[in-house]
């Protein structure tokens, strides 16, 4: 039994001592059965079917759970619908405003979090949490509960409970040992001290947000502490910005020179870089032999192989006759590697880099002398081009090799909103969502895109094959996304800007014959009804003069 200086306390419980685990299981089923509702059982180790034995009632922690994972849910599915589609406004990749598909993986990930916290804390409400102490500690025997012993505890707030009664209840159960609980009289006052540390704590801990908030409404000469320095002042740039690393001054880097995405060599030239080669080998030859190489497997041989399957290899270009001839007439051997320095991508306009002469050591030939007395040409005509406004003689291809089909339409429309309309609009009027934000922000680096209405950029001026070169290589901050996009799909592009330029400067011609009817209708109307507006406010002016004459 207790001590007898415990027996002045109120009354916790009673608990009884068993040897294995069979007889607990027993005891419990007979107080089960005997109408007790609060009791519980401490044991070293799980034993199955304790729960059942003791008549404990399902816990309603995982509604509570339910609860929480709903809450996130919902809470993930708000959150991104104001930020994407009201407060700012932007599409990703072509997706709409609204997509649940790609909302999944944030509201996932909170469905979990707040699942995880209703777990947690509803456990802790539904236990009484925190407790710091229980009387049945204060029982030198009750440590064996962790040991080699099992309790069974009937709580004294039972509505059956009587201390005579479960004493001996209990005892024909076959516990070896029986005895009542009482209530801990130890203080459970904190001490002091440990109140005065929480509390300068707490005042200490509010001195870093009031720094924090200081330092956002001020401004200072001196620089802030930086505790990461170097993620603080990264090396790392971001699009559009200036580095010192590179010759050309630009961050972005361009693809390696005769960079081809997979599968896409299956096109002629002309197909794959927007130029007429034919064309280009008679007005520019060693402009048209570097495409040639860039474009074709063969290149990265020696000229001089003797390899059938290689010939067979060789791009249309090797077929036009002035090319050749000067193959023929090319004897110097050049070095595997020479030709990844020459290759480039088609360049556009004042983008246009000055080819430079192979790195060859023993070059000797006659050939060889030609082609450096042509690069001296070249520089000096770069120089010169540096002062005057450069011409661009490039023979583009001035159709879209691709028939113009509804379905070929749908696949352009589908690529521009994905990666042009971003910038450019969705109309193509230069003035897309990150432009807009760019001029909201005042950013200093932004270059406003180009409208693709301007007269500059229209069919007359502006070539199908030139159009696709800019989509292909990017021109001044605009990247070239040859990489990114199919070269069918960069066609199918051209052809969906030519159709928006067209539903923007139309002419009745375009219209098919059985809708040109219906247009003039419909213009006639419009017409009428707005000479009816005019003449209805010539009459109110009218009015409004003589009555302020009067």
């Amino acid at each position: 039994m207790m001590a007898e200086s415990n027996k002045n306390n109120r009354l916790h419980g009673v608990y009884a001592e068993f040897m294995t685990v069979d007889s607990l299981l027993t005891a419990s089923r007979r107080i089960r059965d005997a109408g007790y509702k609060k009791i519980d059982a401490f044991t070293p180790f799980p034993v199955h079917g304790i729960d059942e034995a003791l008549g404990i009632k399902p816990t309603v922690l995982p509604w509570i759970a339910l609860c929480g994972g709903l809450t996130g849910t919902v809470t993930a599915l708000v959150m991104q619908i104001w930020m994407n589609s009201i407060d700012y406004p932007y599409i990703i990749s072509g997706k709409p405003y609204i997509s649940l598909p790609a909302f999944m993986p944030v509201a996932f990930e909170l469905t979990v979090l707040f699942a995880s916290f209703g777990a947690f804390f509803g456990m802790w409400a539904l236990n009484g949490l925190p407790r710091f102490s229980n009387p049945m500690f204060s029982d030198p025997r009750f440590d064996r509960a962790t040991d080699d012993r099992f309790f069974l505890f009937i709580d004294a707030k039972d509505s059956r409970f009587n201390e005579s009664g479960v004493h001996k209840l209990l005892g024909e159960t076959g516990s070896e040992h029986v005895s009542a609980i009482y209530e801990d009289d130890t203080p459970n006052r904190i001490p002091s001290p440990i109140l005065i540390f929480v509390g300068v704590l707490m005042a200490l801990s509010i001195i870093p947000a009031l720094i924090v908030a200081k330092m956002r409404v001020t401004k200072s000469d001196s620089p802030r502490f930086h505790i990461f320095y170097d993620m603080d002042f990264s090396p790392a740039k971001d699009m559009q910005q200036v580095s010192t690393l590179f010759a050309d001054g630009r961050a972005m880097r361009p693809d390696v020179a005769g960079t081809v995405s997979r599968g896409q060599l299956n096109q002629d030239l002309d197909f794959m870089t927007g130029i007429d080669i034919e064309e280009l080998s008679r007005v520019d030859l060693p402009r048209a032999q570097k495409l040639a190489r860039a474009y074709s497997p063969s290149a990265m041989l020696d000229d001089e192989s003797d390899d059938p399957a290689a010939d067979a290899e060789a791009p249309a270009i090797a077929e036009t006759p002035a090319v050749a001839e000067t193959a023929e007439a090319e004897t110097v051997d050049e070095p595997k590697t020479a030709t990844v320095t020459e290759t480039a991508p088609v360049q556009t306009e004042t983008e246009k880099p000055a080819e430079t002469a192979p790195a060859a050591e023993t070059a000797a030939s006659d050939a060889q002398t030609a082609a450096a007395a042509t690069e001296t040409e070249t520089s000096q005509e770069s120089a010169a081009a540096a002062t005057t406004p450069a011409v661009d003689t490039t023979p583009w291809l001035k159709e879209n090799p691709l028939a113009m089909t509804s379905e070929v339409l749908a696949k352009g429309q589908q690529q521009f909103e994905i990666y042009c309309a971003v910038c450019h609009g969705a109309n193509g009027s230069g003035n897309g969502l990150v432009n807009r934000r760019a001029q909201k922000i005042l950013s200093t680096t932004w270059t406003p895109p180009s409208s693709l209405h301007d007269d500059a950029i229209l069919l007359d001026k502006y070539p199908d094959g030139k159009l696709f070169s800019t989509i292909t290589n990017g021109i001044r901050k605009m990247p070239g996304y040859g990489s990114q996009i199919m070269v069918q799909d960069r066609w199918a592009i051209v052809g969906y800007v030519r159709a928006l330029q067209q539903s923007q400067n139309a002419s009745l011609d375009l219209v098919p014959e059985s809708m040109r009817k219906q247009i003039e209708e419909e213009k006639m109307t419009i017409d009428k009804a707005l000479a009816e507006q005019a003449e209805a406010e010539k009459k109110r002016a009218e009015e409004a003069a003589k009555s302020a004459s009067k």
